[in-house]
C-alpha cells in the first residue's frame, strides 16, 4: 500500500515539473508553485481591513457559542472564516468550500489557521445549540443596522419562496408561483427600505407563507428596537392587508402601508367610490382619493387609498393585467376608458400623491430577494435539518449585510448589487511574500475598470484609517458608528445629530 502511495507522489511530481508549450504565440515554460501564497481574490484585503475597524468580525467571532470539547476541533474562527469566505465568494452549495483551499492570502488576514473541509461546516452548524445559535446570528444581523436607524426610515416585510429538491425538513408543498407542485421554504424577511439591509428573517416550511406566519417575528423585532429606531411606516404587500396583522400594529402604534386583496367587496366599494369622482393626481399617470372602509371580519373602520391608472389600448391593458396580478380592469366607462385599479389600507396621516409614492416605492425591496437568492446563496446551502437551513440562511444575510455596508463606503453614489460588486471590488490576482519580518502582497487587477476600482477602496482605505485613529485617540463613537453616520449624512444630505429624513419627501 505504501508503494502505491509513493509511486502516486512521484507521478504527481513528474507532472508539476516545468512544460514546455507550443502555442500561437509561441513556446512558453509552465511550472507550478503550490508553495507560494497566492489567491483569486487580491482585493479582499480591503474589505476584511473593514471588518477589523469596524469590529463586526471579532464581535460574531468572540460571541458565537460553538465549542468543542475535543483538543483536536477546528477553532470557531476557522470554521467561521471558512464560512464567511465561501458565502463572500458567491458559493450556494457546502461543496464549493473545496475551492477555497487554494487561498493562502485571505485565511491568514482574518487569522485563521486554515480552512476547514465542507463536512466541518456542516457539523459545526448541526452541534449549535439552535436558541442559542439564533439568538447569536439574531443579534450579529441587527448590530451593524442599528446605527442607521436614527433616521426615518420603512420597514419592507415580505415573503419569498424556496424551491427545494430533496427529502429536507419542511420541504412541503405551499404557495410557488414560479415551480407549482414543487416542495418548498419559506423565507419571511424584515428589511430596511432604501438601503437594501436585512433586518431580520424566519425560516418556516414551503406552506407557511402568509403573513400571519411571518408576524411572530416582526413583532419580536418592532418590541426589541428602541423607541427611536422603530420604523417610520410598515409597509408590504396583500397578504399583510389583514385585520389580524393590522390589528396587532395599530395596538402597537405602529404605522403601516399595506395593499388590500381586491375581494368581491372590495370591488364593490371601488365602483362605489368610482361614481362620485373626486379624483386627485396620485404621480406618473394615477390618479386617487380617500375613503373609510371596514370589511366583514375587521373589528374596526379603516382608511383606504382608491388609485386607477387609465390604460391606453386593449393590448396594453392586457400586458398589465398580466404583470400586475393585485389589479383588475374595469369595465370601459362611459367614455369607452378603461382603467386599472388598486386599494391600499393605511394608518399614516399623509396625502394621496404621498402614500401612492411609498407604495410605489416598495418595488426596489424586491431586489434584494432577487439579488440575495440568485447572487448569493439564499438559493442553497440546503441541508436535511431545518436549523442548519436556518442559521444558513442567517450567515447568508449577514455577509450581505457586511459587503452591502462596505460597497456603499466605496461607492456612495448609488448602490451596487453583488453581480458588478464583487468582481469589481475583490477579484484581482495576488501573491504574498515575506521580507524582513514583513508581509507584502502584490496585486494584479483581472477587471476592466481596475483604476476606478483601486481609486475607490483607497479612498474607503483612508476614511476607515482616520476614524479608527480618531476613536483610539479622542472620546469619540467607534469606528461602525462613525462609518453609520457618514452614510446617513451622505443619503440625507444633513447632519446626523438632528432628526434626518432617508425619505425627505415622505415626511
Amino acid at each position: 500500500m505504501g508503494e502505491g502511495i509513493e509511486r502516486r507522489r512521484k507521478a504527481n511530481g513528474a507532472l508539476a515539473g516545468p512544460v514546455s508549450l507550443e502555442t500561437p504565440g509561441g513556446v512558453v515554460h509552465l511550472h507550478w508553485d503550490e508553495r507560494a501564497a497566492a489567491t483569486p481574490y487580491g482585493q479582499m484585503p480591503f474589505f476584511i481591513e473593514f471588518l477589523e475597524a469596524t469590529g463586526l468580525w471579532e464581535k460574531w467571532v468572540e460571541e458565537c457559542p460553538l465549542a468543542y470539547r475535543s483538543p483536536n476541533g477546528s477553532s470557531k474562527r476557522d470554521v467561521l472564516g471558512t464560512w464567511l469566505l465561501s458565502i463572500l465568494s458567491g458559493h450556494w452549495r457546502y461543496a464549493h468550500i473545496a475551492g477555497l483551499r487554494t487561498d493562502g492570502v485571505n485565511p491568514q488576514l482574518l487569522g485563521m489557521q486554515g480552512v476547514v473541509s465542507e463536512d466541518t461546516v456542516r457539523r459545526a452548524l448541526s452541534s449549535l445549540d439552535e436558541e442559542a445559535g439564533t439568538q447569536w446570528m439574531r443579534a450579529s444581523i441587527e448590530h451593524p443596522v442599528l446605527p442607521l436607524l436614527e433616521a426615518p426610515w420603512i420597514l419592507d416585510v415580505d415573503v419569498t419562496v424556496k424551491p427545494l429538491y430533496g427529502k429536507q425538513e419542511g420541504a412541503v408543498l405551499g404557495y410557488n408561483p414560479h415551480k407549482p407542485g414543487r416542495p418548498s421554504h419559506a423565507y419571511h424577511s424584515y428589511m430596511m427600505g432604501g438601503m437594501r439591509l436585512v433586518i431580520g428573517m424566519a425560516v418556516e416550511a414551503g406552506n407557511q407563507t402568509h403573513s400571519t406566519y411571518g408576524m411572530p417575528g416582526l413583532a419580536r423585532l418592532l418590541e426589541s428596537l428602541p423607541e427611536g429606531k422603530r420604523p417610520f411606516a410598515v409597509r408590504g404587500d396583500c397578504s399583510y392587508g389583514a385585520d389580524s396583522v393590522m390589528g396587532e400594529l395599530e395596538e402597537r402604534g405602529q404605522p403601516y402601508l399595506f395593499k388590500l386583496r381586491l375581494t368581491t367587496n372590495v370591488k364593490r366599494y371601488v365602483e362605489k367610490l368610482a361614481m362620485e369622482g373626486g379624483w386627485k393626481d396620485a404621480g406618473q399617470k394615477w390618479e386617487g382619493q380617500d375613503g373609510r372602509l371596514r370589511l366583514q371580519g375587521w373589528r374596526r373602520e379603516r382608511r383606504v387609498v382608491l388609485l386607477r391608472r387609465r390604460l391606453e389600448t386593449k393590448e396594453a391593458a392586457l400586458e398589465e393585467s398580466r404583470q400586475l396580478a393585485l389589479a383588475f380592469m374595469a369595465e370601459p366607462d362611459m367614455a369607452g376608458e378603461r382603467y386599472e385599479y388598486a386599494v391600499l389600507v393605511t394608518g399614516l396621516p399623509l396625502d394621496v400623491l404621498t402614500l401612492a409614492q411609498l407604495y410605489r416605492d416598495r418595488g426596489d425591496a424586491e431586489n434584494p430577494f432577487d439579488e440575495l437568492k440568485n447572487q448569493w446563496g439564499w438559493g442553497g446551502y440546503t441541508t436535511q435539518d431545518l436549523k442548519r437551513c436556518r442559521f444558513a440562511a442567517m450567515g447568508v444575510a449577514l455577509v450581505y449585510n457586511w459587503w452591502s455596508i462596505f460597497v456603499r463606503l466605496v461607492h456612495p453614489e448609488a448602490r451596487l448589487e453583488a453581480i458588478t460588486s464583487r468582481p469589481l471590488l475583490l477579484s484581482a490576482v495576488a501573491r504574498q511574500t515575506s521580507h524582513a519580518g514583513q508581509k507584502l502582497i502584490r496585486v494584479t487587477p483581472m477587471h476592466a475598470e481596475a483604476p476606478r476600482a483601486q481609486g475607490m477602496l483607497m479612498r474607503a482605505s483612508q476614511l476607515l484609517s482616520s476614524w479608527k485613529h480618531g476613536a483610539e485617540q479622542l472620546a469619540v463613537p467607534s469606528v461602525l458608528q462613525r462609518l453609520c453616520d457618514y452614510l446617513i449624512r451622505l443619503i440625507a444630505g444633513s447632519p446626523a445629530s438632528r432628526r434626518l429624513h432617508l425619505l425627505p419627501c415622505y415626511v
